[in-house]
């Protein structure tokens, strides 16, 4: 039997931010039509499956898709996040993606939405409610927007064996724990797995919930260099902070002269914080977090740094480099998920097929936004590819310095084409691109940290092949 035949310009594979964000400019810069495939339910993502009380790590100001803003653009007035621009929760964003599909990209007319269907490749699609089949011709290009898909708590599976009777419950469970024990003991003791931003968040949430600090253990496999939010504001009032902190940041790549130097250059100057001052961090994944967050961190004293787990066993907690006693009445927390699992990059533009990676990391948002406009505009391939050069996501700190280079030669590249500079300005989701435009010329001061940036930009360039031959083993 021939199977129910569909057209399309763009056939977009996920209805996350990636591939959300890319229809969003696509339909707005083009005349295109675009169908968009995802097995959820509703449009987001990993927004669905994420605990309630996340939050995004940047300002809400500049995530999400071009054409719509995401939150009131106010600052927080309580909380840990006083005094800097609100972060949207993860509800929040959930409820933002679902406005993007029905009162943006949807009334474009030129929308196909396909949820609860798998791809089967080839432009065949599954509906996963009934089974059925349908053949998508695709006009132009298929877009793979899943590369950057994480794994996410509420649908990890632990790698480690867990014992019948050892509780263990991803932090989504933690706010209505009290519904899941069924007339069973309340935990007094929290064992929290991990050491990402996941574990971080979950620590605070327990402490601002009333458990108390000295009931948590946390497992550490591997501390974390974190970013300091406060350089990621992007009002006029924060330029010294944000636009100097840039600033400062090269100044620390020209001047460093090792991985470790670099790390405690970017921690001098206020750019990078870590929550235990006596250890040296192995790890940076972009996890932002205020100063007061660190703040709350740091009262978890009974961190254990034993390796990862192997095993839970109602009498004991097997890690890598050692075995622990469980106490009763403990709950454990998996927050072993990992976001950024390691994936070779490959080419953006790959003929009739689109691969959104990073092409300013760590912005999955405006990266997406970026590769769409990139697709409506230029023709050449080879073109298109240099413009949109992936930025690897840095999995050690030795990667850090890659990182830095491929944005700032991405930068290089977007900074000799005029429509492509005016078209970044305008663009919502560049945080810092308006900021600095918009400064008058006789304003000497920011001027002055502008010159300043520009000439540490350059001397950063030159020392950064200097610091990644230092860290090549």
């Amino acid at each position: 039997m021939k199977l129910p035949q569909i057209e399309t310009d763009y056939l977009i594979i996920g209805a996350g931010t990636v591939g959300l964000a890319f229809a969003d400019t696509l339909i707005a810069e083009t005349s295109a039509h675009v169908t968009i495939v995802d097995r959820l339910g509703k449009p987001g993502g990993h927004w669905n499956d994420a605990y309630s009380f996340v939050t995004l790590h940047q300002p809400s100001a500049f995530y999400g898709v071009n054409s719509l803003e995401l939150g009131s653009g106010l600052k927080d007035t309580v909380g840990l996040n006083k005094g800097l621009y609100e972060l949207a929760s993860g509800p929040e964003v959930s409820g933002y993606f679902d406005r993007v599909m029905n009162q943006r990209l949807l009334p474009s007319g030129r929308v196909r939405y396909l949820p609860l269907c798998n791809h089967l490749g080839e432009g065949q699609v599954e509906s996963l409610l009934s089974g059925l089949l349908t053949q998508v011709t695709v006009r132009k290009k298929l877009v793979d927007a899943t590369f950057y898909s994480p794994s996410v708590p509420a649908t990890h599976k632990p790698r480690f064996p867990v014992d019948a009777g050892v509780r263990l419950v991803p932090p989504n469970a933690l706010p209505g724990l009290w519904h899941r024990l069924h007339g069973g003991r309340p935990p007094r003791r929290f064992v929290v797995i991990g050491a990402g931003k996941t574990a971080m968040d979950t620590c605070v949430w327990l402490m601002q919930s009333g458990a108390e600090a000295s009931a948590i253990q946390w497992v550490v496999p591997r501390d974390s260099w974190l970013v300091n939010r406060v350089s990621t504001q992007n009002g006029p009032e924060f330029f010294v902070e944000a636009i100097g902190g840039q600033a400062d940041q090269m100044e620390a790549f020209a001047t460093a002269s090792s991985i470790d130097d670099l790390f405690l250059r970017l921690e001098a100057c206020g750019a990078m914080l870590r929550i235990d001052t006596g250890r040296m961090p192995g790890m940076f994944h972009f996890a932002t977090v205020s100063p007061d967050e660190v703040q709350v961190l740091r009262r978890v004293r009974d961190v254990v740094r034993l390796g990862r787990v192997k095993a839970l066993h109602a009498d004991q907690m097997v890690l890598d480099q050692g075995s622990l006693a469980v106490a009763p009445d403990t709950l454990f927390i998996d927050c072993s998920a990992s976001a950024v699992e390691p994936k070779p990059t490959q080419a953006v533009f790959q003929a009739d097929r689109i691969v959104p990676q990073l092409v300013r990391a760590p912005l999955v948002a405006f990266s997406a936004a970026m590769t769409a406009h990139v697709e409506a505009h230029y023709d050449d391939e080879a073109h298109k590819n240099r413009l949109c050069g992936v930025v690897p996501f840095p999995h050690t700190l030795a990667a850090y310095p890659h990182t830095i280079m491929a944005n700032m030669k991405n930068q290089f590249q977007w900074g000799q084409d005029k429509p492509l500079r005016e078209w970044m300005r305008a663009s919502r989701l560049d945080g810092f691109g308006k900021l600095m435009s918009g400064v008058d010329k006789q304003d000497t001061e920011r001027q002055a940290i502008l010159a300043r940036l520009k000439e540490q930009s350059m001397a950063a360039m030159a020392n950064l092949p200097r610091l990644m031959a230092s860290a090549a083993p």
